[in-house]
This record gives structure tokens, C-alpha cells and sequence, in this order.
């Protein structure tokens, strides 16, 4: 059995683990809540983490470079009204230039982040939570306080997350979540696939050494946070198109909810490791716990944050395990080849015959 697991890559076995435990709160829960096997849930997670699975994976990419981005919910919040008050003044605006304008304000705000982190060497922690109260503030003083209704905006809008491509039996996937999967799936595309994209974990790995073997680690950390905005821009244009309700606390509490879903994802909070498709599956997690935990009338809404505070501590304890008691085997495993290679080669027997008296 050690043997196997120390042929496994660390990726490999977060994924399965992920899985697993996928498995078994549905299996919890199916147990505790009557119809929660049904389409109407599968429905309604599939729309709650289209959006959460952008703001995770921009999460990610912050993370694999050693930093935090606690700002992505303000970053959410803005883009969201942004692009709600551009298509309400001008409801015939192609969706695309849409989508752009959304993600082009999230990439503005982003960049203010990476600037900071990146030139200004400010830890990340300091510039997100200082960013994160003023981006919000922001909100507050560009909406005036005001809301806006999904009356005003473009019916194209409002059905776009409802719009079903197929269906089986009652499950519904919808262009919301494929526009999501798909953006989760280039971008894990690009972080095995890309030079320029595998600088992301060189840094994380190892800033000293990425740098002496010549990669730019500010312009690094700067794109990494840069990317970030731009999904949490995305992920604002879902959210309006999904609630089409927006108010200044849009966004609020998607910093805890993305952390939550990378880490639980396997991504090691210190850098350097993990993926999106991790993240992605740990967005799953994070929203089927949240929305069975609703359902679930023996726990109160107070805990709702507990536990998702609960399984980021559990999560990064058990990397910590699994990552030590993986490294023993390989190291093990490694001695043991070499005793093995040596003694094959007759450097043993060769040894002990010119040592012996």
C-alpha cells in the first residue's frame, strides 16, 4: 500500500480524496434530507458554482504565487453593478462587450492589487484587506447607495443562466455552468500545457531560485493577481446575470467561499502546488456543504461560516499529513533503490571485500 501511494502523485490523490469526500456528504445528506437526490438540487448547485468556480480559480492562481487575495468579493460586487448599470442605460449592448466590460473592470481593479504586491512589496494579506474595504467603499459612493433591479436589465440577461443546453432526465446543464467549466478547463490548459503560465508555480515554489534562473517574479505575481481581477470580473457578470438584484454587499463573503474552495481543493496555501480542477471540485464542496446546510434544520445559519472555516483549517492539517508522509516514502523509497542499484552493480560485495581484515 505504501508502495502504491508513493507511485501516486500528491495531485492525484488530493483529486480522489476530493472525490471521495464529494461522495460522501451527498451520501450524508441524501440521508438527512428528504428529495435532496433530485434535479432541482443538482440545478440549483450547478448555478451556485458557476460563479463560484471563477472567483476560485483566479483564487488559485493568486495562491500557487505565494499570496492571498481577499479583495475578489469587492472585486465581484463592482464589476457586477458596473456592468448592470452600463446594460440598463444601454440595454442593446452586445453580450460580448458585455462580458469584456465586466472582466475589463475587474482586470482594473486587480491590477491595482498586483501593483502594490508585486513593485510595491506590500504583503498581499495587507494590500487585499485594505483593497477589500476600499473597493466596497467605492462601490457605495459610484452606486450612490442604489440598487439595480432585474426589471431594468435586457431579458437576454435574466434567461442566460437558466438557458439549457440539455438535460438528463431532470438535470439541467445549463450556459451559465458551461461557460464556467469551460473557463476552469482552459485555464488548467494553460497552467500544465504554457511556459509562461508554469511560472506561476516556479514562484511559488521558489522565488529565489525562478529568479536566478531568470523569470520575472514581480511581472509574475502582478499578472497572477491581474488574471485574478479579470475572473472576479467574470464571475460579477454571472452574478448579475443570475440574481439580477444588485446591491452594495454584492459579492460579500466570496473571499472566505474562494480560499475555502482552493485550499479544499488541494492547492497549498504556501505555494507552489496545485490546480484548478482541485479548486473547481472544492467549489462543488463548498457549495453543496452551504446549500444542504440550508436545508438541514439541525444546524443554525450562525455555523454556516464555522464550517467552512472548519474545513479550511482541516484541509490545510491534512496536506500538511499527507504531504509528510509522503516525502518519508519517497525519500525511502529512493534510499532503498539506490542500496538495491549498488549492490546489483557489486559496489556492496566490492566494498565489504576491501574493508574486511
Amino acid at each position: 500500500m505504501s508502495t502504491l501511494l508513493s507511485r501516486i502523485s500528491p495531485q492525484t490523490l488530493r483529486i480522489v480524496a476530493l472525490l471521495t469526500v464529494l461522495l460522501l456528504v451527498v451520501l450524508f445528506f441524501s440521508t438527512q434530507i428528504d428529495g435532496y437526490l433530485s434535479g432541482r438540487m443538482f440545478n440549483r448547485i450547478t448555478s451556485s458554482v458557476a460563479i463560484m468556480a471563477l472567483v476560485a480559480t483566479g483564487q488559485t492562481l493568486v495562491i500557487l504565487t505565494r499570496n492571498i487575495d481577499l479583495s475578489v468579493g469587492s472585486i465581484v460586487g463592482f464589476a457586477a453593478f458596473a456592468a448592470g448599470l452600463l446594460v440598463s442605460r444601454h440595454p442593446d449592448l452586445n453580450p460580448l462587450l458585455l462580458v469584456a466590460y465586466s472582466a475589463l473592470v475587474g482586470t482594473a481593479l486587480g491590477a491595482v492589487n498586483g501593483f502594490l504586491v508585486a513593485y510595491a512589496r506590500v504583503p498581499s494579506i495587507i494590500v487585499t484587506l485594505a483593497t477589500m474595504a476600499i473597493f466596497r467603499s467605492a462601490l457605495v459612493e459610484y452606486s450612490g447607495a442604489q440598487s439595480i433591479t432585474s426589471q431594468e436589465l435586457p431579458q437576454w440577461l435574466v434567461d442566460f443562466p437558466n438557458l439549457q443546453l440539455f438535460s438528463i432526465g431532470s438535470f439541467d446543464f445549463r450556459a451559465g455552468f458551461a461557460m464556467a467549466l469551460a473557463v476552469v478547463v482552459l485555464v488548467h490548459i494553460a497552467l500544465n500545457r504554457l511556459r509562461p503560465a508554469r511560472r506561476f508555480y516556479a514562484v511559488g515554489s521558489n522565488p529565489e531560485a525562478a529568479e536566478m534562473a531568470g523569470v520575472n517574479v514581480a511581472g509574475t505575481v502582478f499578472a497572477a493577481f491581474l488574471l485574478c481581477g479579470a475572473l472576479a470580473g467574470l464571475a460579477g457578470f454571472m452574478f448579475l446575470a443570475r440574481f439580477g438584484n444588485i446591491t452594495v454587499v454584492a459579492g460579500l463573503g466570496f473571499e472566505l467561499k474562494s480560499v475555502a474552495a482552493a485550499v479544499l481543493g488541494g492547492v497549498n496555501i504556501f505555494g507552489g502546488s496545485g490546480t484548478v480542477i482541485g479548486a473547481f471540485i472544492g467549489a462543488i464542496l463548498v457549495d453543496l456543504i452551504e446549500a444542504s446546510l440550508v436545508r438541514w434544520h439541525l444546524v443554525s445559519e450562525f455555523w454556516r461560516e464555522a464550517v467552512l472555516g472548519a474545513l479550511i483549517l482541516l484541509s490545510v492539517a491534512m496536506d500538511a499529513v499527507v504531504m509528510r508522509r509522503l516525502v518519508r516514502l519517497r525519500i525511502g523509497r529512493e534510499a532503498a533503490r539506490k542500496k538495491t542499484d549498488k549492490e546489483s552493480s557489486g559496489e556492496g560485495p566490492k566494498l565489504r571485500a576491501e574493508t574486511a581484515p
